[in-house]
């Protein structure tokens, strides 16, 4: 399977399918923190993404 791709607000996100445990799993790329997100389906994977795109948002914008 061909690796996801997905970007929202200047955030870009990779994910896969682990066919051993049965997800799809991802991590944002190219920034310094870490930014994970996973799913048990494929048309859920986008928002997970992008709702821990704005969880990281929230916590840097608390803690600045």
């Amino acid at each position: 399977m061909k690796a996801l791709r997905y970007e929202y607000k200047n955030f870009v996100g990779i994910a896969n399918y682990d066919d051993e445990a049965k997800i799809f799993y991802g991590s944002v790329i190219e920034i310094r923190d870490v930014i994970t997100f996973q799913s048990d389906d494929e048309s859920s994977l986008e928002k997970e993404f992008i709702l821990s795109v704005e969880d990281y948002l929230d916590f840097v914008e608390k803690t600045s």
